[in-house]
């Protein structure tokens, strides 16, 4: 395998790289780097947690010369305000012996704030895509001065349903630009937006979609409703010491509360959830918390899978299954990074056994099962998803399909089976024109009639 010492970089870079305690690229690291650096459109498809951040920004600096200009020349885009912070974190770490100015915007926070920052000066700017084109709108960043752009998570980005800021944004940028790509999978909208402005791209890829991590032991219970996976999973916390720092993942936001509720009456202390609907300081809270050991339990959304790079995470939960199953690669690639241990746990029920098969089809693997321990209570509870309709088959008001009908049931008359079809005008002028005409055009057509 390479070694760092085999880059061609200035000293500043060499001597962050020996305070971060790198020693040897990653393999996207490696395969990056020579092809950044040579000028050309490039797309990486990689699992994420194989370092792409270090991948892109390692080459990026080293053609990055000192500048006075105001105005960025580096664009990063990425999906959520957490990545945001952690790529301008890590830009700062690499660029701690350079004169590197880089500035993150991103939505939830005062817009003046960031228009002072960016009208300060910078060279790379980190932007969420519906605040960095709020930013362009209003004229207080400009872009004519970008000669690279990255798009990191670009799958995610579509979608949250920023392709229209995307490709707006895309179209505001000068031609003559590098254009680089990061992407966990190869779906059929980033083909259509790497043809629409990628110029020959090189595509640089060290892991198939879908190849699971080999550093992760993967297993998984069939539970038969949400309350007895509370149960179930309020049973495996109290091992603090094997679930020293866990990652449960869920659904969507009113499950995330639900379960952070359950389980704050157990692990009060020790738990936090963020989510979408949390203001930016509460999420940031949390993160922070989490990270430096003050909770071992945190409780998130799929939507803030992308935007965590956490350290030492022993386990990573499944408590809902995910519909699409490239989210649960980004969930479990949460866990086992830097070549450790890591373990993932997959919570199913009978309905999401179709999303479970979904997975392991995508993987080629089967997830091995896990036995219910006989201690863990069934709950009779159900929430009100669970909860089956009933139907009052005595409901007068109410006529149910397979239901037979009265004596007293007769079909409409003919006269009464009629359908109001407009009126002749727009039933046979429509016809007869092939568009709908005004009351002044169908005047004019009489008057040339009668001559």
């Amino acid at each position: 395998m390479q070694s760092f010492e085999d880059f061609k970089i200035s000293t500043p870079l060499r001597n962050a790289i020996v305070d971060l305690g790198y020693e040897k690229p990653t393999p996207i690291q490696a395969k990056a780097f020579p092809v950044i650096l040579s000028g050309k459109d490039m797309v990486g498809i990689a699992q994420t947690g194989t370092g792409k951040t270090f991948g892109y920004m390692l080459p990026i600096l080293q053609m990055l010369p000192f500048s006075k200009e105001l105005h960025p020349r580096v664009l990063v885009i990425v999906p959520t305000r957490e990545l945001v912070l952690q790529v301008v974190e890590e830009i700062e770490k690499f660029g701690k012996y350079s004169s590197i100015r880089v500035i993150g915007v991103y939505g939830g926070t005062n817009i003046n704030r960031q228009k002072e920052a960016v009208a300060e000066g910078a060279d790379i700017i980190v932007a969420t895509p519906g605040r960095l084109y709020d930013l362009v709108l209003s004229r207080a960043l400009r872009l004519k001065t970008i000669k690279k752009l990255v798009i990191d998570e670009v799958d995610v980005m579509l979608d949250l349903g920023f392709r229209y800021q995307l490709t707006n944004i895309m179209d505001l940028l000068p031609e003559r630009r590098q254009n680089i790509m990061f992407s966990a999978t190869m779906t059929e909208d980033v083909n259509k937006m790497i043809s629409a402005f990628f110029i020959a791209p090189t595509k640089v890829s060290v892991a198939v979609s879908g190849t699971p991590l080999e550093n992760i032991s993967q297993s998984c219970y069939a539970v038969p409703n949400f309350y007895t996976k509370i149960n179930l999973l309020v049973d495996l916390l109290k091992d603090n010491e094997l679930y020293n720092k866990v990652l449960v993942f869920v659904s969507n936001k009113k499950s995330a509360d639900r379960v952070f509720d359950d389980l704050d009456e157990f692990y009060g202390s020790e738990i936090c959830v963020i989510h979408s609907n949390k203001t930016q300081n509460y999420r940031i809270r949390s993160i922070r918390q989490f990270d430096e050991g003050d909770n071992r339990i945190l409780v998130t959304t799929d939507v803030m899978a992308r935007g965590l790079d956490l350290d030492r995470i022993s386990h990573v939960v499944n408590f809902d299954t995910p519909l699409f199953p490239e989210n649960y690669m980004h969930r479990i690639g949460r866990t086992g990074r830097a070549e450790e241990e890591g373990k993932s746990l997959l919570f199913y029920t009978s309905k999401e056994e179709e999303a479970k098969k979904a997975i392991e089809t995508l993987m080629d693997i089967q997830i091995p099962e896990l036995k219910m321990p006989k201690r863990i209570e069934i709950a009779t509870k159900l929430t009100p998803e669970e909860t089956p309709i009933i139907i009052e088959r005595n409901n007068p008001h109410k006529q149910l399909a397979d239901e037979e009908r009265g004596a007293s049931f007769h079909e409409k008359s003919e006269k009464n089976k009629k359908s109001n079809q407009g009126g002749s005008y727009k039933r046979i002028i429509e016809k007869k024109y092939k568009k709908r005409k005004t009351k002044g055009d169908k005047n004019y057509n009489k008057r040339n009639k009668r001559k």
